[in-house]
């Protein structure tokens, strides 16, 4: 190849690669942003617990223990709803193609991996979608706010005041939290520790969406997440007998008192 043809096709190029990525450029300025990229569900703020345990009229600390719960329990069902969506076009890709390409592929792979819905376990995306319908979804905030008042004392209690623990969560690693003062002399389990009030909401929403234990509860969360007569925290919690060694009796008490319609709710 003589020098001038070298220096046409070098020529060619520089041009060439500009003009490339303008277009490609382009074609990604014109898909949604919201399409590209999977909503993070997780909380950011970082609210560390108030003395509760300082308020002397039981009234104003159980308003205040609301008040600093309740927009963090919505923040946290907004964010999911939003993941919801994407799999809902997950959904709408599958049962046109019976495939899934680009991005809702790559979305699908961290609902899986969020949600604990294992290739090993549910190998066929077909049956991943209908496990992650039942796991990607609110939870009514009267239930999730009666369940952190009763575990932890609305905010007074020693697991609450000094590991930012709502909801009564173990762990079972040396150390990962507080040795409960009454646990027998052969168990191996800790209150688990955590940095704020986020995390300990954040556990709590894992666990229900995700434990083999509250299958029964997703279920009929999917039955009646239409009905907002019936989709209640009240109704809800009367579900969860398995969480508390109390029972659900002592949740169904308080649930009804925090008088909120709950589906979609933030």
């Amino acid at each position: 190849m003589n020098k001038h043809a070298s220096q046409w096709l070098l020529g060619l190029a520089l041009i060439a690669f500009p003009i490339a990525t303008l277009v490609l450029v382009l074609g990604m300025m014109s898909v949604p942003l919201q399409q590209l990229i999977l909503d993070d569900d997780e909380l950011t703020s970082n609210t560390l617990l108030p003395d509760f345990a300082a308020i002397e009229q039981t009234p104003e600390r159980k308003a205040q223990f609301l008040e600093m719960l309740r927009p963090l329990v919505d923040e946290k069902n907004t964010k999911l709803l939003k993941s919801r969506e994407r799999l809902l076009k997950i959904k709408e890709e599958w049962d046109s193609s019976a495939t899934l390409t680009g991005v809702n592929k790559r979305n699908l792979a961290r609902l899986r991996e969020k949600f604990h819905v294992t290739y090993e376990t549910y190998p066929e995306d077909a049956r991943a979608i209908e496990i992650l319908l039942l796991r990607v979804d609110v939870i009514p905030p009267a239930m999730v706010m009666a369940q952190a008042a009763v575990e932890s004392g609305w905010g007074t209690s020693r697991f609450a005041e000094e590991a930012h623990n709502l909801f009564g969560h173990w762990c079972y690693k040396p150390g990962c939290g507080l040795v409960p003062s009454r646990r027998a002399a052969n168990a191996k389990h800790e209150v688990k520790k955590f940095n704020n009030v986020e995390e300990s909401l954040t556990a709590y929403f894992n666990n229900i969406n995700t434990h083999n234990a509250y299958r029964p509860w997703r279920q009929l969360r999917a039955q009646l997440r239409h009905d907002e007569t019936r989709f209640t925290g009240s109704t809800m919690v009367a579900e969860l007998g398995k969480y508390s060694s109390r029972g659900p009796r002592i949740f169904t008490n308080y649930a009804p008192s925090f008088a909120v319609t709950d589906l979609n709710n933030g």
